[in-house]
């Protein structure tokens, strides 16, 4: 590799110090893209049916005022009484599992819905997970 700085390399670099001319932050998108409206739902508690009709509710409600983020509180399901039926699911009854399955098979949810990620520690790890919302075009 070559240290020295050739003079077309010189003159340019002084042009530049010299002109208003300002580099564009390639690092702006980034940041701009990283900024999200966010409201969460508690849903510890909840029967199945009630968790689902909620989580329709919830989802299309933020859709309709622009949040981008959701943060779906399900819980881990250690406390469920399921594993006491013998004739219930003891994975699919759990709202853990039953919410996100209920979501990816609504087709009007899914329009609105861009990701469903599991959801970092400070917001509830296992016992959570994020739904990243479309933008709406109506408004």
């Amino acid at each position: 590799m070559n240290d020295k700085i050739s003079n077309k390399d010189k003159i340019d670099w002084e042009n530049f110090l010299k002109s208003k001319e300002k580099l564009i932050d390639k690092d702006y998108r980034e940041k701009k893209n990283k900024v999200f409206s966010t409201r969460s739902i508690d849903l510890h508690g909840y029967t199945l049916e009630e968790a689902n009709r909620t989580i329709e509710k919830f989802i299309n409600k933020c859709f309709a005022e622009q949040v981008n983020k959701l943060i779906v509180v399900t819980g881990k399901g250690i406390h469920s009484n399921n594993e006491k039926n013998p004739y219930v699911s003891k994975d699919l009854s759990i709202l853990k599992y039953s919410v996100p399955e209920f979501i990816s098979n609504n087709k009007k949810l899914n329009e609105m819905i861009n990701d469903i990620q599991d959801a970092k520690l400070e917001d509830g790890g296992s016992g959570a997970f994020y739904i990243y919302l479309k933008k709406n075009k109506k408004k």
